[in-house]
């Protein structure tokens, strides 16, 4: 049984499938979570709460799946192509996800305004989290990268400073390259562009 947080943002997560944000209306997502409307304002303090709290957990959740794909075993490129291609393809199926990865709002998001900072503080933790705000584009970049770079260290032995750092600056290059697929769309294919652009003469010499 999802608690009743999760159930409010999974209530409003489906209203935003069928209407655009400013249409989304706080007695409705109390309704289909069916829980009372007090405790969504205890939850999320209001509507832009709610809003910092959902794209949290999308920004969340896009970190967690990353995790999951490093974990499966490959070679070290191809777990860099298969990061990729998941991205992209979760990227054009999760609106919020897409929108966290390139900075770009539309008009049926929610863009979150910046919480109003009181001595206190929300008094839900998980509230507290969500009004510091969620990553920008360049720091889920940067944190997917790093993610890639201790998966593939793992098992790799040692690595002089520059194999590590070249290493680093692949890990970098796929996620950037997923990244420009999801703007402009692929042409022949987000996994084979990240599959030339990782392997080669100076990814053997950094060990892999």
């Amino acid at each position: 049984m999802p608690t009743a947080r999760e159930a409010l943002l999974n209530a409003a997560h489906a209203a935003l499938a069928g209407r655009p944000w400013s249409a989304v209306r706080m007695v409705d997502v109390a309704s289909a979570a069916s829980v009372s409307r007090q405790t969504l304002y205890n939850e999320f303090g209001g509507k832009d709460g709610l809003a910092r709290a959902l794209v949290r957990r999308e920004a969340d959740a896009y970190l967690s799946g990353v995790d999951r794909v490093l974990a499966e075993p490959a070679a070290a490129g191809e777990q860099l192509v298969r990061l990729a291609e998941w991205t992209v393809a979760e990227a054009r199926s999760r609106p919020l996800l897409r929108a966290l990865l390139t900075g770009w709002w539309s008009d049926r998001l929610p863009a979150p305004r910046p919480a109003v900072r009181s001595a206190a503080g929300p008094a839900v933790p998980a509230q507290r989290r969500a009004d510091a705000g969620h990553p920008a584009p360049g720091e889920l970049v940067a944190a997917v990268r790093d993610r890639s770079l201790a998966a593939l260290e793992q098992g790799a032995g040692r690595r002089t400073e520059e194999e590590a750092a070249e290493v680093g600056r692949r890990c970098e290059l796929a996620v950037r390259l997923a990244l420009s697929c999801v703007v402009a769309g692929p042409h022949e294919g987000v996994g084979r562009l990240v599959r030339t652009a990782v392997t080669g003469p100076g990814w053997r010499a950094a060990g892999r």
